[in-house]
């Protein structure tokens, strides 16, 4: 049977393969119809320990506690979840099994098509249709956006969860193995759910921030080396520029790791990036990344997605190349 035969990939064949595969079915979304995917999972945890841990009368302090104690509940269970489930996988030489599970892990197709379902909006259906479209992958209040704004939000998403959904589990997937990857995801699904910087969420989700801020610096990082690489055999790609861009402006970003992914694709683009953002409490004020244009549109958002599927390509050759050597 081929769930038990002689062949079995290392690591770098089979996060090659994963790549491959979510590339070109994406993330089966046709199966999690039928049984929950593994971040919805996730998800529904969270919010079962969120309502049993906080309390929004509580102070500061024993707020922070709370939150720390839900990481902490996380952070352990999807390791001992991964090392549980890469023993059974070897003990029974399981390796689809690991296939399956690291491919629909990856968010390289699912973020392309929600970031391309933007552009499509934008082009079909006009601002209001990609105003709901945006409102899939950002979280600033789409109402308040023009064109431009949506067409730079949807470019901001595509830059910084590249570096998250894409270049941060292939990390640690390498690092740990299935452990690494559950626990990135799992840290990343954390953030995205408590790490907010409003009244409810300031100090239970502040550990959750923390920790997603760490475990996602190396790949922001690394992130950026493949956007330049990508932009080396794209047509209109200035990968220069977008060297100059992060070595100025990555650092004036809010956040510690999104304006080095941001700033290589707005060098890289020649677009101007951030500025200010509509959030449900107010106006947070943000600095501009690169020095382009800011009036962006649908041709622009497509011009993003190329970078990222080049940048994505990258990625995946050099992937090919380590597994070929070790062969």
């Amino acid at each position: 049977m081929i769930w038990t035969n002689d062949f079995t990939p290392d690591r770098y064949q089979l996060l090659f393969l994963a790549l491959l595969l979510d590339a070109l079915v994406g993330d089966l979304g046709w199966l999690f119809r039928f049984i929950p995917h593994p971040i919805v999972v996730l998800g529904r945890l969270i919010e079962f320990q969120e309502k049993k841990l906080k309390r929004n009368r509580r102070s500061d302090k024993h707020r922070f506690l709370c939150g720390a104690a839900l990481v902490a509940i996380i952070s352990v269970t999807s390791l001992g979840a991964g090392w549980f489930i890469s023993d059974f996988i070897a003990d029974h030489r399981l390796w689809l099994l690991e296939l399956f599970l690291v491919a629909i892990l990856l968010a390289q197709r699912s973020l392309y098509t929600h970031v391309r379902d933007v552009a499509i909006a934008l082009e079909k259906n006009g601002l209001g249709a990609a105003r709901a479209a945006v409102a899939h992958i950002v979280g600033r209040d789409p109402t308040k956006l023009d064109v431009g704004g949506v067409a730079r939000s949807a470019i901001e998403s595509l830059a910084e969860n590249f570096a998250d959904g894409v270049i941060a589990p292939v990390f640690w997937y390498l690092l740990l193995g299935l452990p690494g990857l559950f626990f990135c995801k799992a840290v990343n699904t954390m953030d995205s759910m408590l790490g907010y910087r409003s009244t409810r969420y300031l100090m239970f989700g502040k550990c959750a921030a923390r920790l997603d801020d760490a475990v996602m610096w190396f790949p922001a990082r690394i992130s950026v080396i493949f956007l330049v690489l990508g932009a080396c055999v794209t047509t209109t790609g200035r990968p220069f520029r977008a060297i100059r861009t992060i070595k100025s402006d990555a650092a004036k970003h809010p956040s510690v790791n999104a304006g080095w992914p941001e700033a290589a694709m707005a060098g890289a683009l020649d677009f101007a990036l951030g500025g200010p953002r509509h959030y449900a409490g107010g106006i947070q004020e943000s600095i501009w990344i690169g020095s382009g244009r800011a009036d962006l549109d649908a041709k622009d958002i497509r011009r993003a997605l190329y970078l990222f599927a080049a940048a994505g390509a990258v990625n995946g050759a050099i992937v090919l190349g380590v597994a070929i050597l070790k062969l």
